[in-house]
């Protein structure tokens, strides 16, 4: 089942159960894949790598306001923002620990004999094709450069 069918299901459910903040998540999804099917130059259909990376936006997007909300004393605001992400996350793939991410990327650079901050650029590119969706960039960076230096 396609993610389009699959927030298209959610979203009648969700309007059965008059769960508005589950509905704002899945109808924000909702629209940024039709942004990104409709937008000049793309593709017909969406792949499943543009729809993790689609997904990890919103969910970063969230993140970085309900910490600002938090910041500015205002968990009226930061609250629905964290029950969103609780919901965009369920359509993405596991999120692997910190300890798997650097497991992985440990054996990267022993494979390519990657030494030193110079070469942070090749190993965080072939971290983030491995790695895919299930590790934020953020993580990956923080350890790549935590193994480098």
């Amino acid at each position: 089942m396609s993610l389009q069918t699959l927030i298209m299901d959610e979203i009648k459910t969700a309007m059965r159960a008059k769960d508005t903040v589950a509905l704002e998540a899945l109808r924000a999804i909702k629209s940024e894949m039709l942004l990104a099917a409709t937008a000049s130059g793309s593709k017909e259909e969406l792949t499943e790598d543009d729809e993790v990376k689609l997904l990890q936006r919103l969910v970063k997007t969230r993140k970085e306001s309900a910490r600002i909300f938090t910041e500015q004393n205002r968990p009226d605001l930061a609250e629905p923002e964290l029950a969103q992400i609780a919901v965009i996350e369920k359509f993405l793939p596991a999120q692997l620990s910190e300890e798997e991410v650097e497991a992985v990327i440990a054996k990267i650079i022993a494979e390519t004999g990657a030494s030193g901050i110079a070469s942070m650029g090749k190993v965080m590119g072939l971290a983030s094709a491995q790695l895919g969706g299930t590790a934020e960039g953020k993580t990956i960076s923080t350890i790549v450069k935590k193994l480098l230096v």
